[in-house]
């Protein structure tokens, strides 16, 4: 027996949006520093992206720095029908390097450079991007919470937290998406999973393919030759089955590729593959 997920999530309560989206980090420099190497072709991809059906897209002002940001709107501003997800509060020192900064007033600069890079008036979903340790927790969101009553921001997302993080950060301001690090391979965030589910937030899995299809696992490889599907296709279908709050993000500069990502969401794994893969 095989069932088909449900193509779309509800994200805080308003905002209905495909399941399967696209992370924009990959159209970057070396080191996600600087623009990527062909601008034109980052555009075509995010355009095409669109295209397909997403209608959902994953940046940071972190990635370029800043950049990232800046090619989103050239391409596709205005947003019509898609929401565009951004992350504060990592700095860049340089390529490869990431230094979280949850300052109030870093985090209200990060907010306000965003809002001007993606040319909008209101962010859709704004995500703490790291925890700082050196920060409470309550006073970096303060100002996020000040942010959204302003209308500044639409909804709050975290990235990288524990069950007791994702609480602490709800008596602050409402959170609506969790973003960790998840994917067939890699799974000690399943609890922080399931919570997210129990509570009607979307679970957005970032770095989803893991370290590349290719060391997936034989069952991957075999789930994939009997749907006629690549390994990496394989394993995007399973986290969309895996749970109903998953949202995928899948990243490429390749349209051939995003072509291909999208396309698992079309593949329906029986319960038995299910089972198999779960394991």
């Amino acid at each position: 027996m095989s069932t088909r997920v449900n193509p779309t999530f509800n994200l805080g309560g308003d905002l209905q949006i495909n399941r399967m989206g696209y992370g924009a980090m990959q159209l970057t420099g070396p080191g996600v520093w600087g623009w990527p190497k062909d601008r034109e072709n980052a555009k075509r991809v995010l355009q095409k992206a669109v295209e397909l059906g997403v209608n959902f897209i994953d940046t940071a002002d972190a990635y370029g720095p800043h950049v990232n940001e800046e090619l989103i709107a050239q391409a596709l501003h205005p947003y019509t029908g898609i929401v565009i997800a951004t992350k504060g509060a990592n700095t860049r020192p340089g390529p490869g390097q990431w230094v979280p900064n949850g300052r109030p007033d870093y985090i209200r600069s990060t907010i306000e450079g965003s809002l001007k890079r993606l040319r909008l008036e209101q962010i859709d979903l704004w995500q703490l991007h790291r925890v700082d340790p050196q920060v409470p927790l309550e006073e970096t969101l303060g100002v996020v919470a000040e942010a959204r009553q302003q209308g500044l921001i639409r909804h709050v997302g975290l990235s990288e937290v524990s069950i007791d993080q994702i609480e602490r950060a709800q008596k602050v301001v409402p959170i609506v998406s969790v973003q960790n690090l998840y994917n067939i391979a890699e799974r000690r965030w399943e609890a922080e999973l399931e919570y997210t589910a129990q509570k009607g937030l979307a679970f957005i899995p970032w770095f989803p393919l893991g370290s590349g299809p290719n060391r997936l696992g034989a069952k991957v490889e075999a789930v994939a030759k009997k749907l006629r599907a690549t390994p990496a296709q394989a394993a995007l279908a399973w986290l969309l089955r895996h749970s109903p709050n998953i949202l995928l993000i899948p990243g490429t500069s390749s349209i051939q590729h995003l072509e291909e990502n999208l396309a698992a969401a079309q593949l329906e794994l029986s319960d038995h593959d299910l089972a198999e893969l779960s394991q």
